[in-house]
């Protein structure tokens, strides 16, 4: 079987599952401690996955914060944040944005063959853009992640593609925050998406470590033999 990065997937939702609100306003589910413990986890990492709507709706930088860990990054031969990485089926996004323009690191956009055309004309300046195939599958990108020297993988979402990753069985470890309030809000995007997932009853994810993180509670699961306890 061909090899794929260890993959850790992070989200953080409400009490009541939510990633964000259904409003325009972004949601905002952790603090500073949080964002901390997650800038810690980023510097660790070859590359961050998140999904397109993710970089439409958050206009994110998904760069390494601390000065300290970027040096160290950069100590160890390394670029100061890793590879920024999206997957998109209509490649409708804004080479302007944030993902695009910050950052030193290679940025990959992961499309299907009838849109890589159109992709390359709009973001090539700005992204490698990569043909994924009739359809863009996370093994398919896992395995070319892989070959592209990534080793260690983390998934920032949205659900989607926790969805896909999860039910896939391609995740090794799941960090997941809960801030302590409902949304209630049936438009509203939850954790996943209905699946057939390994993790079932009959086959629960092991819970590694609880840890309170400001006002929200981390939970880190195992979800394969490859979990790394130290991590």
């Amino acid at each position: 079987m061909p090899e794929r990065p260890y993959t850790l997937l992070s989200c953080a939702m409400s009490l009541d599952g939510y990633l964000d609100s259904a409003g325009e306003e972004r949601l905002v589910l952790s603090g500073d401690a949080d964002l901390d413990r997650v800038d810690e986890v980023r510097a660790g990492c070859d590359a961050i996955l998140v999904g397109a709507t993710t970089v439409r709706r958050d206009n994110p930088r998904l760069l390494v914060r601390c000065p300290e860990r970027r040096e160290e990054r950069v100590a160890r031969g390394l670029k100061p944040s890793p590879v920024k990485v999206t997957v998109t089926c209509g490649a409708a996004l804004d080479p302007a944005g944030r993902f695009f323009t910050t950052g030193e690191s290679e940025k990959l956009v992961y499309c299907p063959t009838a849109t890589a055309a159109a992709a390359r004309a709009r973001l090539g300046a700005v992204a490698t853009v990569v043909d994924g195939g009739a359809q863009v599958t996370m093994r398919r990108l896992v395995e070319d992640l892989h070959a592209r020297g990534v080793r260690r993988l983390m998934v920032e979402g949205g659900g989607t593609l926790h969805t896909q990753f999860l039910a896939g069985d391609l995740a090794d470890e799941l960090h997941l925050v809960v801030a302590p309030f409902f949304v209630g809000d049936p438009r509203a995007r939850r954790f996943v998406d209905d699946g057939a997932f390994p993790c079932g009853p009959g086959h629960p994810a092991r819970l590694a470590d609880v840890r309170r993180v400001g006002e929200v509670v981390l939970l880190r699961y195992a979800l394969s033999d490859r979990f790394e306890e130290a991590t």
